[in-house]
């Protein structure tokens, strides 16, 4: 356990931390490790604020991931609680206040609100300790809820959580709501980005973009895990990343309705012109000046890529749209890049939007059985798909599968 001088500098930290994650998810799984782990607390969640109501929208158990096999991560299902008096994080979005339960199995019966113990049953886990803690922007406004779960000692016994740390995550929840506020603001406008597409091309929607983008950081992740890439480059990279995969199809803005809205086949030479949306993402990412304007660049560019050299648009100039010097075809077209000449996060997203595609139902077909897309996937290994990048996909099918939960189209 950390001693409370300890607390108060790591304090300092995670405030600078923090406020450099530009992706919502990803600053949401950050914001509650760090409290976790300047608490001790072996569980936690966090709860966003949405109008009237909370939803669920993280959650952490050190007990029940070691259940699992290595390399599987824990699924969680979202949902959202009323903002009132009777659940405790709806107390405490209501009132504002910081609720700190010794044991949630013996709370007093004249408190409005209850633990619900539908969670322990389920799972198998056990309550006991909570500290629950509104999380506010510098305007007092409430932003979400932050919840640790079961408070440790040095020896892993579960105790209250004590009353001095109140003050020192009270503080964190300030940088955090703050954090989340312009996390938000981003997903808000790289949102409004895709609805400028989708205006253009139904397909391109703000739940179809952020399944893309999660199944991207999830592939990302077991790929570097495999490369042993030190983690502190892992989470950086998913950062960018995850933003940029929502950006996949950004270029089809400049295709022409007559082409994007087309309900029958594309000839030849409007299929030609649809390949252009891809340069027409990359130049929009021109000069880059980030990691997010980098790899927004690359996967633009690259996500019609093929494995076996067979993608688009190959080997080009994307100020010129012509191909480079040595990678012309006999009709004037370029070379598909091949292999390893694709950029990894273009490898990955090429991936994560066909089994996203297939899995979905458009106005122009029904979604796709999934046995059936998983064995278009494993077909494809080694032809259409990285050989590894499909290994990774199968191995965090499971959270794919959840993500897909999470983000579901508007009817």
């Amino acid at each position: 356990m950390l001693s409370h001088n300890q607390k108060l500098n790591r304090l300092v930290e995670l405030g600078l931390e923090i406020s450099q994650i530009g992706d919502l998810d990803l600053l949401l799984e950050k914001v509650l490790t760090e409290a976790r782990k300047l608490l001790n607390a072996d569980a936690g969640s966090i709860y966003v604020k949405e109008d009237d109501h909370l939803r669920f929208s993280y959650s952490q158990n050190d007990t029940l991931q070691k259940r699992l096999a290595p390399g599987k991560k824990l699924i969680y299902t979202t949902f959202t609680l009323p903002i009132n008096n009777y659940s405790i994080a709806g107390y405490v979005a209501n009132n504002g206040e910081t609720v700190n339960i010794p044991d949630a199995y013996n709370m007093p019966g004249s408190l409005s609100f209850s633990f619900d113990p539908k969670f322990d049953q389920i799972s198998g886990y056990h309550t006991q300790s909570m500290l629950t803690i509104p999380m506010k922007n510098i305007r007092g406004e409430i932003v979400g809820v932050l919840q640790l779960i079961n408070a440790q000692d040095d020896k892993g016994k579960i105790i209250p959580f004590e009353k001095d740390d109140e003050p020192i995550v009270r503080h964190f929840a300030i940088y955090a709501a703050n954090a989340i506020e312009r996390a938000q603001m981003t997903r808000t406008t790289i949102e409004r980005m895709i609805s400028m597409a989708e205006l253009r091309d139904p397909k391109e929607t703000g739940p179809h973009a952020n399944r893309v983008a999660s199944y991207a950081v999830e592939i990302y992740e077991a790929y570097a895990q495999k490369q042993n890439v030190p983690k502190s480059e892992i989470d950086r990279k998913r950062d960018s990343l995850r933003m940029a995969a929502m950006l996949h199809d950004v270029g089809k803005v400049a295709i022409s309705d007559v082409i994007l809205r087309k309900p029958g086949r594309l000839t030849t030479e409007e299929f030609d012109v649809m390949k252009q949306h891809t340069i027409h993402g990359a130049r929009l990412f021109q000069n880059a000046r980030s990691d997010f304007d980098e790899f927004s660049a690359e996967v633009a560019l690259n996500h019609h890529e093929r494995w076996d050299g067979k993608g688009y648009p190959g080997h080009v100039d994307v100020h010129t749209g012509k191909p480079m010097p040595g990678f012309e075809n006999p009709d004037g077209s370029s070379k598909g890049k091949q292999g390893e000449e694709i950029p990894l996060f273009g490898r990955i997203v090429a991936l994560a939007d066909v089994y996203d595609a297939l899995s979905s139902r458009r106005v122009y077909k029904e979604a796709w059985d999934e046995n059936k897309v998983l064995d278009v996937i494993a077909e494809e290994r080694g032809k259409q798909f990285d050989p590894t990048v499909v290994d990774c996909f199968f191995e965090r099918l499971d959270v794919i599968r959840s993500i897909a939960i999470r983000y579901p189209d508007e009817e």
